[in-house]
């Protein structure tokens, strides 16, 4: 168990720093939803399974959800931005 401990926390620094140094808002938004579960497998490995569920839906649902929802809006004000020139 010990490697998939480490894979995890690989795992869970390649998604960081991914999620931050993304160009693309939408890639940034789904690396870190994707961060979201990988830190939910986290929790239940280390026996915390109220965290992984509260972390799932919190942090990889909700958030995410807002996240694409303001980005669709960005994407939407900027087209009528643009519009207008």
């Amino acid at each position: 168990m010990v490697v998939f401990d480490a894979l995890v926390t690989v795992t869970l620094w390649a998604l960081a720093v991914g999620a931050v140094s993304q160009a693309d808002l939408f890639k940034s938004v789904v690396l870190f939803v994707t961060l979201g579960v990988v830190v939910a497998v986290a929790w239940a490995r280390m026996g915390a399974a109220d965290l992984a569920m509260v972390e799932v839906a919190v942090g990889a649902g909700v958030t995410g959800a807002l996240f694409l929802n303001t980005l669709g809006h960005l994407e939407q004000s900027s087209e009528e931005g643009e519009g207008e020139k």
